[in-house]
């Protein structure tokens, strides 16, 4: 099957300040010759030790920094981060985000329903006003909010409600891929498990391809059918999820899942 999201030889370098004027220049390889496949309508998890590269891919994937060497494309069109926001205003239609903080990334000067309803405004989708005020309503109350909150402000909701927000803004205009920034980190288990079970549920009913960056290894085996392991900018193992995780084939891989505590939602 044609992968939805291709990245080929994907490889980032950033260059180190040198202590006086004359030295040479140092590059740090944050990235290096990653290949990546993202089928539609799959779940991808990417796991490993802080530094591994995991950020770095996913920004280049979304089209938010420019590889030094390698190739993306989405739905087989080529991704240019390079390109004006102008050129690159149909990825931004095709994709969302979710970062670890939700109320880092809310807006407290804003109403939930002005936040929610900006990509409708921004993007140019959905018609009409009063197309896109029905819309913030109707995926507001898709992550579990009454639609009345839309009047309401960040500083009034709990951590777990402002990351229904924060996956109510990513899905509004209804992008092909849905992007997670380790989502869930920030929130305490009995919140986690019932926003892994509301992006299981969305990842239905909005027909989501889903990339998720965790070192939560009870999320990637609970909501991911693929997972990929990271070490040094490189892509170590992939596969299956059951089969990394139950049978990882690189010893890294294994040394990573003894390190990282495997967070089981709370029994009812």
């Amino acid at each position: 099957m044609t992968a939805l999201l291709q990245g080929r030889g994907l490889t980032r370098r950033f260059p180190q300040r040198g202590t006086h004027l004359f030295e040479k220049t140092r590059w740090t390889t944050a990235l290096d010759d990653a290949d990546v496949d993202v089928r539609e309508g799959s779940a991808v998890g990417i796991i490993g030790e802080s530094g591994s590269g995991k950020s770095t891919l996913i920004r280049i994937l979304l089209g938010l920094d420019a590889p030094s060497a390698g190739t993306v494309e989405l739905g087989g069109r080529p991704v240019d981060a390079r390109a004006s926001a102008r050129r690159l205003h149909w990825l931004r239609r095709e994709t969302g985000i979710v970062f670890q903080d939700p109320y880092a990334s809310l807006d407290p000067r804003m109403t939930v329903g002005r936040i929610v309803g900006e990509p409708l405004w921004a993007l140019d989708v959905e018609g009409s006003g009063d197309q896109r005020r029905a819309r913030v309503r109707e995926v507001l109350e898709a992550v579990g909010l009454d639609a009345d909150m839309a009047q309401r402000y960040p500083h009034e909701f709990s951590g777990g409600q402002r990351q229904r927000i924060a996956l109510a803004r990513a899905i509004v205009h209804r992008p092909r891929i849905l992007v997670g920034d380790e989502p869930l980190s920030a929130l305490d288990v009995t919140v986690r498990a019932q926003i892994l079970e509301l992006l299981r549920e969305l990842r239905a009913s909005e027909n989501l391809t889903l990339v998720m960056v965790s070192h939560d290894i009870g999320v990637v085996q609970s909501l991911c059918d693929e997972v990929i392991v990271m070490k040094d900018g490189r892509i170590v193992e992939e596969g299956p999820t059951e089969k990394v995780l139950l049978q990882p084939q690189v010893a890294y891989t294994r040394r990573l899942l003894a390190s990282i505590p495997v967070i089981e939602p709370p029994r009812t």
